[in-house]
């Protein structure tokens, strides 16, 4: 797997194989989730509406939501509010302003309780509000006030001349004099519009007018994230964790886990795959205590990252693929066939199967099996046999440490004519085959670590 990528067989094969270790991690994740709850209190949040009327440009609408969250207003509404412990600094982290269509400012409140949210929303925009009108019709434009005022007299003034004119004129005896006080009368007119439309761009008159749209409405849910969210992000995020965990250790692992990849690794064809009844990890009888049924309860023994090898339907079929092992054998090798049988040490399942090879195989050929130590491996001179057999398990062993065990046979002087690769599966009921079963139990020839030969 570390060279292929990754595909959903893989990710199926996860789920299929550690299934039980990852609903535990989900379930840990999700208590996670809950306690992290616990330390932040549910917030709630909710907004009141601000009118601007008149027109505003956008960067005039960015300045009042500025306005609306600035210490003045925030400190007149901690101080309006008088809650205990709860100054203008800390309040100024539980509000917020945004603009809305319309020349709507927005001003949210939050706080640990509906009501106080509620509250603080309200008190907000009525700081706001009345703070803005403070500004506008405060005298911070006083000149431009008092030109305002001078140009409403002088239009006063020239009301009052026009009026003027238009009684000393001609009173429409002649053409002239209708003329006369008709320009008048348009003139009177042009001023008047002039000021109405002045007294419209004042922005005191107008853009002090704001108008807060109702009370706040009490939040019926908490703020995000709430509790729920927080307890399915726990568990999500556990479970895509042990997923990538597992991944990842498949990545950086390199043990040889199919078939074809351990046959190069010894420089050997393949002979077939058998298996052997019980599951991966259950033939490990020095590991025991508590701890290790935490691990078989979990499915942690249980290789997810080797291959589903083509397993036998019962023990009748789990003999004849051993049968077909011993029978590519005699194929292969010359009369007498007499064979060593290399099982790396530790692989409880190689060793199994290979009692079993041997045990179907009988006197032809002959088979003598031996444990040899990865870390230092070490294989009997040859004698009479015909060469090495390798049986081994997928998934155990580096290409390094094959290649280390197809050298010490080479300095044995035995040729690997073959290599058997070895699984688990659930036992099954037998079924009548070939043979019976106590027609084919010689015994069987097993031997500790070597101790002679070359190295």
């Amino acid at each position: 797997m570390s060279d292929d990528t990754i595909r959903l067989a893989t990710i199926g094969r996860i789920l299929r194989r550690r299934w039980r270790l990852l609903a535990v991690l989900t379930v840990v994740g999700a208590l996670v989730g809950y306690g992290t709850s616990v330390l932040f209190p549910p917030r709630y949040t909710t907004s009141a509406s601000v009118l601007l009327p008149g027109q505003w440009e956008e960067r005039e609408l960015l300045t009042q939501v500025d306005i609306a969250t600035s210490s003045k207003v925030v400190d007149r509404a901690a101080a309006a509010l008088d809650r205990p412990g709860v100054s203008g600094t800390e309040l100024r982290d539980q509000v917020s302003a945004t603009t809305a269509d319309g020349n709507i400012v927005k001003i949210s409140g939050t706080a640990e309780t509906p009501e106080r949210a509620q509250q603080l929303a309200d008190r907000m925009a009525k700081e706001f509000v009345t703070f803005a009108a403070r500004i506008a019709g405060g005298g911070t434009d006083s000149e431009a006030t008092t030109g305002l005022e001078t140009l409403r007299q002088e239009v006063e003034k020239t009301n009052g001349r026009i009026t003027d004119l238009a009684k000393a004129a001609d009173p429409g005896k002649t053409v002239e004099g209708v003329q006369a006080r008709t320009s008048l009368e348009r003139l009177r007119t042009s001023l008047e519009e002039a000021m109405k439309t002045l007294a419209e761009s004042d922005p005191s008159a107008n853009k002090a007018g704001m108008v807060v749209m109702g009370p706040a409405a009490r939040p019926a849910g908490e703020a995000p994230p709430t509790r729920m969210q927080l307890i399915v992000a726990g568990a999500l995020l556990f479970f895509l964790l042990s997923v990538i965990g597992h991944l990842a250790a498949a990545r950086m692992n390199r043990r040889l886990r199919t078939e074809r990849e351990i046959a190069a690794a010894l420089g050997s064809t393949l002979l077939g795959t058998v298996d052997v009844p019980g599951e991966l990890g259950e033939h490990r009888p020095e590991v025991r205590g508590p701890q290790a049924r935490i691990r078989r309860m979990l499915a942690v023994d249980t290789r997810w990252d080797v291959p589903t090898l083509q397993r036998s339907g019962d023990e009748a079929d789990r003999r004849i693929r051993y049968r077909r092992v011993c029978a590519r054998l005699r194929d292969q090798l010359p009369a007498p066939r007499q064979l060593l049988v290399v099982v790396p040490d530790g692989d409880d399942i190689a060793r199994q199967a290979a009692g079993q090879l041997v045990a179907e195989a009988g006197s032809d050929p002959l088979l003598r099996v031996v444990n040899v130590s990865v870390s230092g491996p070490l294989v009997p001179d040859r004698g009479t046999e015909s060469g090495a057999l390798v049986v081994l398990s997928a998934g155990q062993w580096t290409a390094e440490e094959l290649g280390g065990i197809a050298e010490a046979c080479a300095e044995g002087r035995h040729e690997v004519v073959g290599v058997v690769v070895a699984g688990t599966a659930s036992a099954r009921p037998a079924r009548t085959a070939g043979r019976p079963p106590e027609e084919a139990t010689p015994a069987l020839a097993v031997h500790g670590h070597a101790t002679g030969g070359s190295a």
